[in-house]
């Protein structure tokens, strides 16, 4: 009834599988880097901000190379390529730089292939089904999310603590990753017509209204790390608060491809309206609450959030921009987010310290409500271009 195309099905694949790895050594590289190679806390922060900012531009740059050579999959080969190697790389560390060295690839194969997939997920789907398809493969992606941590923590357990074990094990289920990427198809092998010449410049009104609208939404939208913090603040130990944010993860993936599909049939606008919505009430509630008990609560409400949100987003990005500059529209959009997460997060991190720890989710949870103002106002003007 809602056909998934052979090739969403495999970039699901080779996401879930890529998850897995990069979750199962996420949160342990910061214990890595400080307690093994005894790097300064201030190293970590240096490490992830370049990493991040890596990421960030070469979604743009790839973006654009992938709609002038009209070719995605050689950006989203050498992407999941670069982050099996930075697996390895980071076991074999023993000094910090290394392991930036090493995050530097990892997040440049991040940046490299993000575009050139999503641009590959929009190619290989039906308008008519696109909400769903990038519902269905953000819930692959998420399980694999959700699976890593756990797997991280148990493969911890058995051998002892041995982090390098870890890391060098996570690259198997990289390479399981790029065995699936063998059978995806390329955009250039369907059968388009030809049409004239589109640039960048040619890009569709409603976009930047759309990207306005989101700037305002994740100038907000602080990095998860609050609320896990949060959770810790209101009295839940290490280990329940990261029971919680695995539950976040299994309720993200649960809902992802039913209100993907629930989208197609009722409109994608109404959907992502009811995300801005939802998140300002999880934040508000984050920001009022004064028992850990509300956490269990909380993290599945935000894991709907991010199912109403993360990939419909990109769905309908795909309706406001032709074709033959979609990679480019994707690699501007997530990058200008990205740049602006991180501006949230910084601000976040000021009001928590200087305020209160209510504060930062107060804060997230208004410039929502502006956003979702903002989009009731002007989604009027906002129209499909004609590809």
């Amino acid at each position: 009834m809602f056909k998934i195309s052979k090739n969403v099905f495999l970039l699901s694949l080779v996401s879930f599988f890529n998850d897995i790895a990069s979750e199962m050594i996420y949160p342990i590289v910061p214990i890595f880097l400080t307690t093994v190679l005894g790097a300064p806390v201030a190293a970590v922060g240096l490490i992830e901000g370049i990493a991040e900012s890596t990421s960030s531009l070469m979604k743009i740059v790839s973006g654009w190379l992938s709609d002038k050579f009209q070719k995605r999959k050689p950006f989203v080969v050498l992407g999941y390529s670069l982050s099996t190697l930075s697996k390895i790389l980071i076991g074999l560390a023993y000094a910090w730089p290394w392991v930036l060295f090493s995050r530097f690839i990892d997040r440049f194969g991040k940046g490299t292939r993000t575009a050139a997939r999503d641009a590959l997920i929009t190619e290989f789907s039906e308008k008519e089904n696109r909400a769903a398809a990038f519902g269905f493969h953000r819930a692959l992606d998420t399980f694999g999310a959700a699976a890593g941590p756990l797997i991280g923590i148990f493969l911890l357990g058995i051998l002892d603590n041995n982090y390098r074990s870890v890391f060098f094990i996570a690259s198997l289920p990289c390479i399981f990753a790029i065995f699936f990427l063998l059978w995806v198809k390329d955009a250039s092998a369907q059968k388009t017509n030809s049409s004239p010449s589109v640039t960048i410049k040619d890009i569709n009104p409603s976009f930047k209204i759309f990207l306005f609208i989101n700037i305002i939404f994740a100038l907000g939208n602080s990095s998860d790390a609050f609320l896990i913090l949060r959770s810790h603040n209101l009295g839940l130990s290490v280990s329940l608060t990261v029971l919680a944010y695995v539950l976040f993860n299994l309720t993200y993936a649960v809902f992802s491809y039913p209100l993907g599909i629930i989208s197609d049939k009722i409109g994608i606008k109404k959907v992502l309206l009811a995300g801005f919505l939802l998140f300002a009430l999880v934040y508000f509630l984050f920001g009022l609450a004064n028992a850990s008990f509300y956490v269990w609560i909380l993290f599945p409400l935000y894991g709907i959030h991010m199912a109403l949100n993360e990939g419909l987003s990109k769905a309908y990005l795909s309706l406001l921009v032709p074709r033959q500059i979609i990679g480019t529209a994707y690699g501007i959009f997530q990058a200008v987010i990205g740049v602006c997460t991180f501006f949230a997060s910084l601000f976040a991190g000021l009001l928590w310290s200087f305020f209160n720890p209510a504060a930062p989710f107060i804060y997230g949870g208004i410039l929502a409500l502006i956003s979702a103002l903002l989009f009731v106002i002007l989604e009027k003007r906002i129209r499909r271009p004609a590809t």
